[in-house]
Formats: structure tokens, C-alpha cells, sequence
């Protein structure tokens, strides 16, 4: 007999809960429509689940069995990050979520699921400090001073990580496909150093790691006009490649159109990376002189 989508159930630990779980059940949404949620530790009913996550002792994906807790854990990355429930889960269905995009699963992994593996592992080596998404899961349980409901809280969290988890994926695939956009504009750049693009993309990482040549990328702004910024010294970093020139410094309107002798520039700012234009070519020629300043 083929089990219904509704008749499927799933288990969970019942009580305090973390990221792990939370975000387990999160993506398992992603996977069926519909289900029944039952939050215990009881044995009996746990082997009578479908799916067991983050209680049972037990990790076999075949049997739907997602513990990680067992003498020995569930496994680790190729990078030491160990699995918690929420791999586990990522590992098995990952793929699924992500519509068969194998480098959006594992963008997703590397940026969501392994940090959140990697706190509730005890992981900590390169796991930014300060308040986390894990943190943030955590304070949905009522605290020692609330008389609160853990599975309603529990069911408020997983509807936060579930629009998390859409819009961490969403974003993800964004910057795949910005990739191959910023990819194509270094390719047909008339010159290396000024790279064009169309429309504004997410383009930092992409020209750091395809281009040691370019200086400025110009696109255009959300509202039609244009901007050309500078390409930093490394991702995050607060020096460039080569700054704008010195004399636009905090120039706006006819100041800066005095000093660039262009009669649509509109502003540069104070910190030399970034100016714009109302026109295209107004900016093209603002990257021209910027290039030939020493």
C-alpha cells in the first residue's frame, strides 16, 4: 500500500530547540506538502515515524532516520565540519529542494547548513562570533521566565527558517547566475580594466576571482543612471585597486561637472569608490579619466 503524502509522519525531539531541527523541518516542507509533526522522545512512537530527526540514536537515510547524536555523530565534511540534523536532512533532500541545481545545493550547504551544523556541533573554528541565525532559532523558546508553549514556538520558528531558508536559496541562485553574467562582461570588455555591465549584478566576487586587471565596473543605477565604482583590493576590503581621482572627492552637480568638464556628472563620493552620471557615455569617459590619473 502506498502511503499518502498526508499520512507521512515525522518525528522530532519534543522540549528546548535549536537551528538544527527547526530548519530540518523547514526544508522538509520544501519536500511534503503535508505531513504530521510529532515532537517526543518517546521510543515506540519514534519507530513508528517515517522520518526521525535529531532524536533516535540513529543516521540511515534509506530508513529515514536523520540522528546525529549516536556514539561516532552521522559523519563530517571534506572540511572537518561535522554533520547535524539539518545536513543530514540537506544531504538527502538538498538536491530535491534546489530542483536538481547541484551547485545551488551546494552553495547552500557551504553557506547556510554547514555554519549551522558547525554551532550545533561544538564546531567553532571559523564560525563568525556576535549573534547568529542559530542564536536567533534559540530565542524563540520561551524563556525560564515565560510560561510558554514549546511546540507553538517551535512551529513559529520553523515558519521564520522556512522564509529564511526560500530566500537564502533564492539569493544563492541569484549569485550563481549573476556569475556567469559578470563572467561574460570581463570576457567582451573592450578593455580589461573597465568592466560594462548591462544591468546591475552582484559582481565583486566574480571579478576578484576572474580578473586581476580590473579597476572600475560600470552599470547602470535603479534609477537610469549610471555609476562607476571601484574594484577593492580584496573581498570585504575598504581599498582599491585604484581609487577615483583625488579632485572629485565629495564633489556633487556643477562642482564635479567643473572638474571633470562633464555637463551631466552628478556625484562622487568622499571616499574616491564609487561616482555616477546621468548619461552612459558621461560615465565611460569619467572611467577614462580615472584611468589616466597617476
Amino acid at each position: 500500500m502506498i502511503k499518502l503524502m498526508n499520512d507521512i509522519t515525522i518525528v522530532t525531539h519534543d522540549g528546548n530547540f535549536h537551528a538544527d531541527d527547526v530548519f530540518s523541518i523547514a526544508a522538509l516542507k520544501c519536500v511534503f506538502p503535508a505531513f504530521n509533526l510529532v515532537r517526543t522522545r518517546n521510543a515506540d512512537i519514534i519507530a513508528k515515524a517515517d522520518v526521525v530527526l535529531d532524536v533516535g540514536g540513529e543516521y540511515d537515510p534509506d530508513a529515514g532516520r536523520f540522528d546525529h547524536h549516536q556514539r561516532g555523530g552521522a559523519g563530517e565534511r571534506e572540511d572537518g565540519i561535522p554533520y547535524s540534523s539539518f545536513g543530514l536532512i540537506w544531504k538527502k533532500f538538498g538536491l530535491e529542494i534546489c530542483l536538481g541545481d547541484q551547485e545551488l545545493a551546494a552553495s547552500v550547504d557551504a553557506g547556510l547548513v554547514s555554519t549551522i551544523d558547525a554551532i550545533d556541533c561544538g564546531h567553532v573554528t571559523g564560525v563568525a562570533t556576535g549573534i547568529s541565525l542559530s542564536h536567533t532559532i534559540s530565542m524563540f523558546n520561551p524563556t525560564w521566565q515565560e510560561e510558554g508553549d514549546f511546540d507553538a514556538s517551535f512551529n513559529e520558528a520553523v515558519d521564520f527558517a522556512s522564509r529564511v531558508l526560500a530566500r537564502f536559496i533564492a539569493s544563492a541562485n541569484g549569485g550563481i547566475s549573476a556569475k556567469m553574467i559578470v563572467a561574460k562582461a570581463i570576457d567582451d570588455a573592450e578593455d580589461p580594466r573597465v568592466i560594462v555591465l548591462e544591468k546591475y549584478t552582484p559582481w565583486k566576487r566574480t571579478v576578484h576571482a576572474l580578473s586581476e586587471t580590473a579597476l572600475y565596473v560600470v552599470y547602470p543605477s535603479q534609477s537610469g543612471q549610471w555609476r562607476i565604482q571601484t574594484v577593492p583590493e580584496e573581498l570585504g576590503s575598504f581599498e582599491d585597486r585604484k581609487s577615483l581621482p583625488k579632485s572629485w572627492a565629495g564633489l556633487n552637480g556643477t562642482a564635479l561637472q567643473e572638474v571633470t568638464g562633464l555637463d551631466d556628472a552628478m556625484f562622487c563620493h568622499n571616499g574616491l569608490f564609487i561616482a555616477g552620471a546621468e548619461s552612459f557615455t558621461s560615465t565611460m569617459k569619467m572611467a577614462s579619466i580615472a584611468l589616466a590619473e597617476q
